[in-house]
C-alpha cells in the first residue's frame, strides 16, 4: 500500500521500503503499542539509519502526541511523524487490518470507539494531508485495488507488487 501511494508522492522510495517492510518488527517480541518503541530499538541495535528508526518509531495510528504519551506510558519523545516517509508508512498501516485493505473510516471509527477522539482526528487529517498530495483521494486507490485474496501475513500488503493485486 505504501507502495502504490508512493507513485504519485515524491519520496525516497528506497527508504519508504525499508520502512515499510520493518515498521512492525517490534512486533516479533511485544504485541501492543510499545511494539513501535521496541521496534525502534531493534532497528538501532542493527544499525539500520536513523531514517528507518524514526519510520517505526512514528508509525502508530498518525503518531502519538505528548498526551497520548504520557497516558500509554511510553518513552518521552515526538512519535508523529514528520517525513513523506513517515507519514506514508504509517498511514498505509491504517488502511490495512489483518490481511485485507480498509478506507481510512475503519481506522478512524476503530479510535472513535476506543474514545480516542485526537488520535482519529489525526488519521482524518493525516488522509486529507496525503490525498490532497496523491491527486485524489487514497481510499479510492484502496477500492481500486481491490481486496488481496492471496496475501498472507502482515507485512503482505508491502510486499505483493502492485501489478499482482489488479
Amino acid at each position: 500500500m505504501a507502495e502504490a501511494i508512493a507513485k504519485r508522492v515524491k519520496c525516497d522510495i528506497d527508504l519508504l521500503r525499508a520502512g515499510a517492510f520493518l515498521h512492525d518488527i517490534g512486533r516479533s517480541m511485544d504485541h501492543s503499542i510499545m511494539h513501535a518503541v521496541i521496534g525502534a530499538s531493534i532497528a538501532k541495535d542493527l544499525d539500520l539509519p536513523m531514517e528507518v528508526v524514526e519510520i517505526i518509531r512514528r508509525h502508530v495510528g498518525a503518531g502519538l502526541d505528548e498526551q497520548d504519551v504520557r497516558e500509554m506510558g511510553l518513552p518521552a519523545g515526538d512519535y508523529i511523524p514528520r517525513t513523506i516517509e513517515q507519514k506514508i508508512v504509517c498511514h498505509a498501516d491504517n488502511l490495512v487490518s489483518d490481511n485485507k485493505l480498509v478506507p481510512h473510516t475503519y481506522s478512524v471509527d476503530r479510535l472513535m470507539r476506543k474514545g480516542s477522539v485526537r488520535g482519529a482526528k489525526r488519521i482524518a487529517d493525516l488522509h486529507v494531508e496525503l490525498s490532497k498530495l496523491y491527486g485524489d483521494d487514497i481510499d479510492a486507490l484502496v477500492l481500486a485495488l481491490g481486496p488481496y485474496p492471496d496475501m498472507k501475513g502482515a507485512c503482505a500488503p508491502f510486499t505483493v507488487p502492485p501489478e499482482a493485486r489488479l
